[in-house]
């Protein structure tokens, strides 16, 4: 059984490492500081799954609830194979800060199963699925954990555990997954939804530091479906995307790479390599390639002491969880880059699941302009309490998310008091 010991770069440390400073910083009863430490659930199953070639294959899969005062947990589900308890336990309590900062009633949760979805057929993805869900199919549910796609998951992986749920229980429940398709229940609006957060924290943080918006060049790591539509909407706006990148590597042009045609090639060949009119870059090199926005949108621990030094872009909005190490924080802090924290920057996509939730709940739904705008008005809200913090505290923008959103989780906590 997996443990969760934290190694040295690690994103549970990291995480466990904000809160322990946050709690100090606000003074945390030690009580429920110590709540706040551990998972309320988390259950590790095994998934039995029948593969084209006839053998059966075991796959390993997560869920894990970290807290759920505020109401029901929600967080996505991962396909990955480096997928593990401890990185699962991390990302569920990143996002209880972060639906506790956006003011939306859940708690965070997480789930994945450790697989490999690119060597998998789309029946064998099917089956393992269904079989995932029925496995947590006790623990979650539209008043208990609300599952969400999340890396190398989407609508579709998101309609197999809606049904699956629904055929257990007897009759259709499209509220017990957000990320679904518009057909089955799901919201317009939702597949842009994070990366479209991503770009309003782009705006307000050029108009926060006075930074030119139009014209300003940015750098994206990572270009799926947050990277990709922060890119393009970026581009919209009349921002230059001067570097993208995916797994295989990225690709450069200092005078602005062609987002529409961009997108359509990577439509066509999966991938951002073999672009015309483009150097070939690393991911590693586009972390540090002339730029004024950097939006790191890919995995996390990405941004490093090793390479914080060479940043050189002056706004950094993390479209990623968790994709700067702590060392790293302290070296952008010391250096002057602005840092729009992940529990702030990507909680586009949690906040149109929210919005998803209740249209569900209620069978009634909005147009796409509707949803846009109340994106927008909740993540400058979000945004501008932030930064009241950060100045009034005297601290960064990190810093002030964490004390905004653990002091709101703590004072619920208190007000419930323990039981029994």
């Amino acid at each position: 059984m997996e443990s969760l010991t934290g190694g040295p770069n690690s994103l549970y440390r990291s995480a466990l490492a904000l809160l322990d400073e946050t709690a100090a910083a606000l003074r945390l009863d030690p009580g429920i500081h110590q709540r706040l430490r551990s998972p309320k659930r988390a259950l590790v199953v095994s998934i039995p799954t029948r593969m084209d070639d006839g053998r059966t294959r075991v796959f390993l899969g997560y869920r894990v609830q970290h807290n759920i005062t505020l109401g029901p947990s929600k967080g996505g589900v991962r396909y990955h194979p480096h997928t593990t308890l401890e990185e699962v336990t991390a990302l569920a309590m990143l996002m209880t800060w972060k639906c506790a900062l956006m003011g939306l009633p859940y708690g965070g949760a997480k789930g994945g199963v450790r697989c490999d979805p690119e060597t998998m057929s789309v029946g064998e993805l099917e089956r393992m699925t269904r079989r995932y869900t029925s496995e947590i199919v006790l623990a979650i549910g539209p008043d208990r954990d609300i599952p969400a796609p999340d890396l190398y998951t989407n609508d579709q992986t998101m309609a197999w555990i809606m049904d699956t749920y629904s055929m257990q229980k007897g009759v259709t429940v499209p509220g017990v997954v957000t990320g679904k398709p518009v057909l089955l229940g799901g919201t317009l609006g939702r597949l842009e939804a994070t990366g479209r957060g991503v770009a309003i924290m782009v705006e307000e943080a050029c108009r926060a530091t006075g930074r030119p918006f139009a014209g300003a060049a940015v750098a994206v790591q990572g270009f799926g479906n947050v990277g990709g539509v922060a890119a393009r909407l970026l581009h919209e706006a009349g921002c230059r995307v001067v570097a993208a990148s995916d797994v295989r590597g990225g690709i450069y042009n200092k005078a602005g790479l062609d987002v529409p045609r961009l997108l359509q090639h990577v439509r066509e060949n999966k991938y951002v390599e073999g672009f015309p009119g483009a150097d070939r870059i690393t991911n590693a090199e586009l972390l540090v390639c002339d730029c004024d926005i950097l939006i790191p949108a890919a995995l996390q621990g990405q941004i490093t002491p090793a390479n914080a030094e060479e940043i050189r872009a002056t706004i950094l909005v993390e479209g990623a969880n968790g994709p700067t190490l702590p060392e790293a924080d302290a070296i952008l802090a010391r250096r002057g880059i602005f840092v729009v924290p992940d529990i702030l920057a990507n909680a586009g996509g949690v906040t149109v699941s929210y919005f998803e939730w209740v249209q569900d709940l209620q069978l009634y739904f909005w147009s796409e302009e509707q949803i846009n705008q109340r994106l927008r008005a909740l993540m400058t809200g979000a945004f501008a309490a932030v930064r009241a913090v950060a100045e009034a505290r005297g601290v960064d923008l990190r810093r002030a998310a964490y004390m905004l959103a653990v002091k709101r989780v703590a004072e619920a906590k208190r007000l419930r008091g323990l039981y029994p």
